[in-house]
């Protein structure tokens, strides 16, 4: 089978394996105080261009969403997200069991907006309610789609007026940041947020995201608040390795790229095909409207998620591609697509 399933469905890229092999018999100091975490978080802040920044490196994107969220805001205080946001509906209710109600709005392409934030904010003026205190964007979002430079700037700049946190999911930051058309750069998002993560899993490594935290007043006692959580990984040493070596020459960069131009080449042979999509995306998350017989061929052979119907003939599949997506995969399934396509047209 070949699996466009999502983009953390192989282990790790060779040079973070090479990495953890060459290192696996060096003694070191646990719970990230080794020196691997420090080399690495020293690369981090030179990428993100902050001195100031702290680095912490946590197993995954739900754990790092809670706990930057459960510790930034006090206990009457709300987060803000658009309706797709992966905090929502994707995290069993991890954000609500600490303590945190979530506030939603549908928002167009999976974006949110200061309007749209502020028709939240406003409808929630009283000690009756909760209060809205940080908003939450995902980028790349759980739709495919990325924010430009001006759409954060604008974002920013609300969350300042109003004394709001401004929180950025890099689960899929590289698939973001190497898309073409994208202007939004690593010291951007520094400059612009208060946190955000850069994601490992769903980017090369075994697991792990890298949590900068640029604001102060987020930064004291963090390292309490990952123990807390159950968050503190005693062989802190296997993140920092596997980080380190994703910011040492590009690496990072290099394998998102890759898993860009795998998607556009499929998306370019699904568009061939004469198919249509739910939204338009350039990312590597695909979001295809497909016969219902032709996706029953398909699924003999490669591995997908439906998405959702769109009537009864037809539906919405998702397809990732990653770092290990290879270019004969991409084109065997192009090739497959046609010739199934083909074959129920001349039924």
């Amino acid at each position: 089978m070949i699996s466009f399933l999502n983009d953390y469905s192989e282990g790790a890229h060779p040079a973070i394996m090479q990495a953890l092999q060459d290192t696996n018999l060096v003694s070191t100091i646990g719970y990230g105080l080794d020196e691997y975490c420090a080399l690495a978080a020293d690369r981090i802040r030179e990428a993100v261009q902050s001195d100031h920044a702290q680095v912490h490196f946590l197993v995954g994107g739900t754990q790092a969403n809670r706990v930057l969220i459960s510790s930034a805001l006090r206990p009457h205080e709300a987060v803000i997200t658009a309706l797709t946001g992966h905090v929502v509906d994707h995290e069993t209710g991890a954000i609500e069991a600490s303590g945190h109600k979530v506030l939603t709005i549908p928002a167009s392409q999976g974006k949110l907006t200061p309007e749209l934030a502020e028709r939240i904010r406003a409808a929630h003026n009283s000690e009756h309610m909760v209060k809205p205190r940080m908003v939450y964007v995902s980028n790349s979002t759980e739709i495919g789609t990325f924010y430009s430079l001006q759409e954060l700037e604008e974002l920013s700049a609300y969350c300042r007026s109003h004394h709001m946190y401004f929180f950025l999911d890099g689960a899929r930051l590289g698939s973001a940041l190497t898309a073409p058309g994208n202007d939004v750069t690593l010291p951007d998002l520094a400059r612009l947020t208060d946190a955000f993560y850069i994601g490992g899993t769903k980017n090369g490594a075994l697991f792990g995201e890298a949590l900068v935290l640029v604001n102060p007043a987020l930064q004291q006692d963090f390292r309490h608040h990952i123990k807390q959580n159950g968050a503190m990984l005693a062989k802190g040493r296997l993140l920092g390795i596997q980080f380190a070596e994703l910011f040492r020459d590009q690496l990072y960069f290099r394998i998102a790229a890759h898993a860009n131009a795998m998607a556009a080449l499929l998306k370019q042979a699904i568009t061939e095909a004469g198919y249509s999509f739910m939204i338009d995306s350039n990312t590597n998350q695909l979001f295809p409207i497909l016969p219902n017989e032709v996706l029953e061929q398909l699924r003999s052979r490669y591995l997908f998620s439906h998405w959702e119907k769109t009537s009864d003939t037809h539906s919405v599949i998702r397809l990732v591609t990653s770092w290990a997506t290879a270019e004969e995969d991409v084109q065997a399934f192009a090739e497959e697509l046609l010739a199934i396509s083909g074959a129920a047209v001349s039924k």
